[in-house]
C-alpha cells in the first residue's frame, strides 16, 4: 500500500493545539518561519513517500543479515539512508550551537512521526543517534564533543545506546559489564550485551556505542554504573579513524517484528578486534554516575517511542481505511439489495472510527508535549520556564504507553477490519501488529513507565500538574456545551463523555496521592490503569478542543469536509473510547484489594 503523510491533520495538530505560533515566537526560533516549517514538512513528505516507505515491506522480507560479525542491511537501506544524510535530517532539531539547525521540537515531532510510519525499522537507526548526540551535547567534555558531534550530526557515524544483559533487563542493578582503568586514562571494557539496536550495520563508517559498566570496586547496585563511549573503529585526534576496538557482533536477534532493523548481540573484550584484548572505551560523565547520564538518552527515546506508535497506528489505518473502501460485501442494512463496500457496514465504521480516534489523539497529545519541551528549554520566564518542563515530563510516560498500548489496538483493528486476508502475510497488515508489538516493550514497559507516572509525576509534585490540566479539560466541557446549531447534540455529548471522564481521572488522581504513603504497592497495582486513564482523557481533551476549531469553522462557513470529519472523529473517540476512563478508575481505586488476590494466584509458583 502507498503511504501518505497525513498533513492536513499534521498542520491542524501544530497550529490549532499545540500552538506553533507561539513556539516559534521563543527566543532561539527567530529565523524559523511559518513558510520555513511548511516546506520542511513538505520536503519530509515526499522524502518518506518516495524514498523510505517503499521499504517498509521491503526490510520485513528481507531483514538484516549476520556473517562473520559483518551486518548486511536490508536492500536499498543503505541507499535510503544516504538520501537521509544528504538531506540533513540527522541534525534537524538538535542546536546550531553543536551543528543542527536548531528547530523546534514541535517541528521536528512530525518530522519523527512520518519517518518512523514510512518504515519503523529504518528509522531505528537515527532514533538512537539522537539520543547519542544528546547525551553527549549536555554531559560529554569538550574534547568528545568536538571528536564525536560533528560526524554524527552529518550522518557519517551513527549511535547506539548498550544497557541490557543477559542477566539484567530492566533491572540494571544486576549488570556485569566490566570497565577496567588504564595509565592513558582510557579504560577496556569486557562483556556481552543483548538487544542492541543497529548495534552493527553496514549504514555508515563507525558506530558510537555508549556502553553502561562497571569499574573496579564501584559500589553494588545501580549506584556503581559508568557511562563509556566505546566506538566501533578508534577515533584519531584529527577524527580520522583508527584500529577496529575490539567490539564483535556475536549473531543477531530473530524478532516478532522489526525485521529490517540488525538487533545485535555485541561482545566486548573477545579479543575479535585489533586493539588487543578489552574494548577501549572513554568515560563520559562521573564515575558511578552512568544511568542517571544514560537516562538523558531514554528519555529522548521513549518520547520517540511514543511517536512510533503514532506512525504505526497511521500506518495501520490508512491500509484499512483503504481496504474498506474497496472491499465489496454484503448489501447495506436497510437498503438495495446490491452488494457495497465493507465500509458501509456499521460495526467496520465503528472499528475505522476507533483507529482513527486512537491514532490522531495520540498524535496531538503528543505533539502537545512537544510544545511544551520546546518552551522548558527556550521561555525566557524562569517560572514559565519550569512548569512547562514539569508539564513536558508529565507528558513522557503518557505519550510513550498510551500511544504504543493503542498502536496494538489500533493494528489489531486493522487486521480484523481486512478479516481473513488480514491473516495472511502477502496483504501486508499484519507486519504493522508485529511491529507494533515491541512498542510497548523496548524503552521501558508500559509497567516502568507507569511507576515513574505515579511515582514521580504524581506523587512528587502532589498532583499539581494533573489538576492544572484537568482546569483545562473543563474549561473545553465548557466550550463545548456553548456549541449551538447542526453540532450542538454531538458537542453535548462530548461535553458530558469528557466531563465524566475528567472526574473518574481526578478520582484515581486523588486515590493515588491518599493512599501513596500508607500502601505503595497497593497504588502501584493500579499503576498501568491509572496511566492509560491518563492517556485516554488527555486523548479525549485533545480531540475535544479540535471538535470545538472544526464547528467554529464550520460556523463561519468553512465548506471543507476535513472539519466535518475532525468532529466525526470527537464523537467516535467520546462514544466508543472515554467511558473507558470510569472502568480504569475504578481499577485503580481499589487496586490494594486486587492486589492482595493477585498475590494468591503466584504465590509459590517461581
Amino acid at each position: 500500500m502507498t503511504y501518505q503523510v497525513p498533513l492536513r491533520d499534521i498542520r491542524f495538530v501544530l497550529h490549532e493545539l499545540a500552538d506553533l505560533s507561539g513556539v516559534l515566537a521563543l527566543p532561539g526560533f527567530e529565523d524559523i518561519t511559518s513558510e520555513l516549517v511548511d516546506a520542511v514538512l513538505d520536503e519530509d513528505a515526499r522524502f518518506v513517500e518516495q524514498v523510505v516507505a517503499p521499504l517498509n515491506r521491503v526490510g520485513d522480507t528481507q531483514p538484516a543479515q549476520w556473517h562473520d560479525g559483518v551486518v548486511q542491511t536490508s536492500p536499498g537501506f543503505r541507499e535510503a539512508f544516504q538520501a537521509f544524510v544528504k538531506g540533513g535530517w540527522q541534525g534537524l532539531s538538535h542546536p546550531a550551537r553543536i551543528g543542527g539547525q536548531g528547530l523546534p521540537r514541535l517541528v521536528a515531532a512530525p518530522v519523527t512521526e512520518s519517518l518512523n510510519a514510512g518504515n519503523l525499522s529504518f528509522s531505528l537507526c537515527p532514533l538512537l543517534t539522537d539520543g547519542v548526540i544528546e547525551a553527549l551535547s549536555l554531559i560529554g567534555t569538550a574534547e568528545q564533543k568536538a571528536l564525536y558531534l560533528p560526524p554524527l550530526m552529518d550522518g557519517r557515524w551513527t549511535g547506539t545506546m548498550n544497557l541490557t544483559e543477559p542477566q539484567a533487563g530492566s533491572d540494571l542493578s544486576l549488570l556485569k559489564t566490566r570497565a577496567e582503568p588504564q595509565a592513558d586514562g582510557t579504560y577496556r571494557l569486557s562483556g556481552q550485551k543483548i538487544f542492541i539496536t543497529y548495534g552493527e550495520h553496514d549504514l555508515a563508517e563507525n558506530i558510537v556505542h555508549l556502553v553502561l559498566a562497571r569499574t573496579p570496586g564501584a559500589p553494588a547496585g545501580v549506584k556503581g554504573i559508568s557511562l563509556f563511549i566505546v566506538p566501533k573503529f578508534l577515533v584519531n585526534s584529527d577524527g580520522s579513524l583508527g584500529a577496529r576496538n575490539d567490539v564483535y557482533c556475536a549473531s543477531l536477534e530473530h524478532k516478532l517484528g522489526i525485521h529490517g532493523s540488525p538487533t545485535a548481540v555485541l561482545l566486548y573484550g573477545a579479543g575479535k578486534g585489533a586493539v588487543g584484548e578489552g574494548a577501549v572505551g572513554y568515560r563520559i560523565g562521573e564515575e558511578n554516575r552512568g544511568l542517571e547520564a544514560m537516562f538523558i538518552m531514554m528519555n529522548a527515546a521513549r518520547y520517540a517511542v511514543g511517536l512510533q506508535g503514532v506512525a504505526v497506528s497511521d500506518r495501520a489505518l490508512q491500509q484499512a481505511q483503504a481496504y474498506a473502501a474497496e472491499r465489496v460485501q454484503g448489501s447495506a442494512l436497510g437498503g438495495a439489495a446490491e452488494a457495497v463496500t465493507i465500509a458501509h457496514h456499521p460495526d467496520v465504521a465503528r472499528m475505522l472510527g476507533v483507529m482513527r480516534g486512537l491514532t490522531e489523539g495520540a498524535r496531538a497529545v503528543a505533539y502537545v508535549a512537544a510544545g511544551c519541551r520546546d518552551r522548558a528549554a527556550h521561555e525566557p520566564d524562569t517560572a514559565r520556564r519550569e512548569h512547562s518542563k514539569a508539564v513536558y515530563e508529565y507528558f513522557v510516560p503518557i505519550v510513550k504507553a498510551f500511544s504504543t498500548e493503542s498502536a496494538l489496538e489500533v493494528s489489531s483493528l486493522g487486521l480484523q477490519v481486512h478479516g481473513g486476508m488480514g491473516f495472511i502475510e502477502e496483504t501486508g497488515a499484519a507486519q504493522y501488529y508485529r511491529d507494533a508489538r515491541i512498542l510497548p516493550i523496548y524503552e521501558g514497559t508500559t509497567a516502568i513507565q507507569a511507576n515513574d507516572f505515579v511515582g514521580r509525576k504524581l506523587v512528587r509534585d502532589s498532583g499539581v500538574v494533573a489538576r492544572g490540566q484537568m482546569e483545562g479539560m473543563r474549561a473545553t466541557v465548557q466550550s463545548l456545551m456553548a456549541v449551538q446549531g447542526e453540532h450542538e447534540q454531538a458537542c453535548e455529548l462530548l461535553a458530558e463523555r469528557l466531563s465524566a471522564a475528567v472526574a473518574a481521572y481526578e478520582e484515581a488522581v486523588n486515590y493515588v496521592l491518599d493512599h501513596a504513603q500508607s500502601n505503595l504497592r497497593g497504588v502501584f497495582a493500579g499503576s498501568v490503569p491509572c496511566l492509560m486513564l491518563a492517556g485516554t482523557v488527555h486523548a479525549g481533551w485533545q480531540l475535544a478542543r479540535a471538535a470545538c476549531v472544526a464547528v467554529a469553522a464550520i460556523s463561519g462557513g468553512d465548506t471543507d469536509s476535513f472539519y466535518k470529519e475532525k468532529v466525526a472523529t470527537a464523537v467516535q473517540f467520546g462514544v466508543h473510547v472515554l467511558p473507558r476512563a470510569q472502568a480504569l478508575s475504578a481499577v485503580v481505586v481499589v487496586g490494594a484489594l486486587a492486589d492482595r488476590y493477585a498475590v494468591e494466584l503466584v504465590a509459590d509458583k517461581g
